[in-house]
């Protein structure tokens, strides 16, 4: 009874060290980026040294993925499968752009640390495309369906982060506005 009790306890211990060690991942890529954040300042953060670091995660691409998974987790992209269920097209962009410019304000300040390294840094890059491009495909699929060529390249303007941040940031909208005005502008692009 005491060694299952031991194991049960040391098993809890290890798995409250690996969410530590996830966390001040996390953290660190939200406030410099993955590109910029070490395995020494993870484990100076997580509290343990690198050895117990490594024997969670033996390389960044583990880790990387258990930030990534872990943030998704917490706060899940929104699911574009019910969008093709609204008939009205303007309403069904105007939802979901709605719906995934409230996440990316939940999570702008990691999201932008980590779109901004994936264009320079090859495993930020991976690990970014493995857990946004499947949901960037679903966003096509849902709401490019009979749009002209103009219409597409406008709707993936408007899917983009870097879209969201200047219509909100600089251009002084709310989120819902933005939305609104990027459907508006998907629907005006007419091919002439």
């Amino acid at each position: 009874m005491t060694r299952s009790y031991t194991l049960k306890r040391r098993a809890e211990q290890q798995a409250e060290t690996r969410l530590r060690i996830v966390e001040a991942a996390v953290e660190l890529h939200g406030q410099f980026g993955p590109a910029l954040t070490t395995l020494s300042m993870v484990a100076e953060r997580a509290g343990v040294q690198r050895h117990t670091l490594y024997a969670h995660f033996p390389d960044e691409r583990s880790l990387f993925l258990a930030c990534s998974g872990l943030a998704l987790e917490r706060d899940p992209l929104p699911d574009a499968s019910g969008w093709r269920a609204i008939a009205d097209r303007r309403e069904r962009l105007r939802t979901a752009l709605a719906a995934l410019y409230a996440w990316y304000g939940r999570n702008a300040g990691l999201l932008g640390c980590v779109l901004r390294d994936a264009e320079f840094h090859p495993l930020t890059r991976e690990i970014s495309e493995l857990r946004f491009g499947p949901f960037m495909a679903a966003c096509d699929e849902a709401l490019g369906a009979k749009l002209n060529a103009r219409q597409r390249a406008m709707l993936r303007l408007a899917l983009s982060f870097f879209t969201w941040r200047t219509l909100v940031n600089d251009g002084d909208l709310k989120s819902a506005a933005a939305a609104k005005a990027m459907a508006h502008a998907i629907e005006g692009a007419i091919e002439a």
